[in-house]
């Protein structure tokens, strides 16, 4: 099964949205989110006058594999890496750039806020979001079922089965 590489619990979830919404507010963009790099959503806010926004985890995905083709892509220019991505349409944009090397800041905005805004307030977050991020990296195998409860479950089967 597919963990996410940062879990932020308690104070550190809290940290991280309140940057998130520091941003929203500074920069006028609808969305902002920070992902890890496999597309799980690890926290997310948007703006009061923001319509609904798409589903996050679909959103969370596409832009995870947007962010390795990306990489990829930057791998083959000779480039170590791109640190990031920026989409724009006729009303609508997107800024991700990488906090650390495990997760992504995602910024959604329109055409009413201005990309060099949301860029500034963006490469400004990442660096309060990087300090928070990197206190709440999970090692492979601690995130899952402890030992107790699986020792637990497993005893419990092998009485009910006759193992």
């Amino acid at each position: 099964m597919v963990e996410p590489a940062i879990a932020l619990f308690g104070g550190a979830y809290e940290n991280a949205s309140q940057v998130l919404e520091e941003l929203l507010r500074e920069s006028g963009a609808r969305y902002a989110l920070l992902l890890d790099r496999k597309g799980f959503v690890l926290a997310h806010k948007e703006a009061l006058w923001a319509p609904r926004p798409p589903a996050l985890d679909s959103l969370a995905t596409l832009i995870a594999g947007n962010a390795a083709a990306t990489q990829a892509l930057a791998k083959m220019l000779g480039e170590s890496r791109f640190n990031e991505l920026l989409h724009q349409g006729a009303t609508h944009g997107l800024y991700a750039e990488e906090v650390g090397e495990l997760a992504l800041l995602v910024v959604i905005f329109d055409n009413s806020a201005p990309v060099g805004r949301v860029k500034l307030f963006g490469k400004r977050a990442v660096q309060a979001l990087e300090v928070i991020t990197r206190d709440s990296v999970v090692q492979p195998g601690t995130l899952g079922i402890d030992h107790e409860y699986r020792d637990g479950a497993s005893a419990l089967l092998d009485e009910l089965f006759g193992n």
